[in-house]
């Protein structure tokens, strides 16, 4: 029993990493800013229903606010392996250039249902005017 015990252990340790899978699609990509809301960058923002585009931690986010107190932060990498350019936005969808793959902007999920969802942030809001943007 112990024996058992001891490589249940070694194996659930041995799939640990350091380097964060966040899906299939995205590899190692990690991020952990604040990002202060009085800024003029981000006075789209500053109703519900709004969004901005920006340059966050190195990386091409669209920032969209739900609710008064709701956001949700994309990366705008495209999901798919062999495109590298920016996914737009058209008001209700991610849109990848290069398929014109659709993924929806309430869960990142493709709206065909086949494939990687968008990358998704996790977005706490800190203060009334500050948002610490994490994965």
């Amino acid at each position: 029993m112990k024996k058992f015990f001891l490589i249940l252990v070694g194996v659930v340790f041995m799939g640990c990493s350091n380097n964060p899978v966040v899906s299939n699609c995205f590899l190692g990509i990690s991020m952990n800013e604040t990002i202060n809301l009085s800024n003029p960058q981000f006075i789209d923002i500053q109703v519900p229903g709004g969004h901005t585009i920006a340059r966050i931690g190195g990386r091409d986010v669209i920032i969209i606010r739900r609710t008064s107190s709701s956001f949700k932060v994309y990366d705008l990498q495209c999901p798919e392996k062999d495109c590298s350019n920016r996914m737009t936005f058209d008001g209700l969808k991610l849109i990848c250039p290069c398929s014109q793959k659709e993924y929806n902007s309430l869960n990142g999920s493709p709206i065909d249902g086949n494939g990687c969802f968008a990358l998704e942030y996790t977005v706490t809001q800190i203060s009334s005017s500050a948002l610490q943007i994490t994965l």
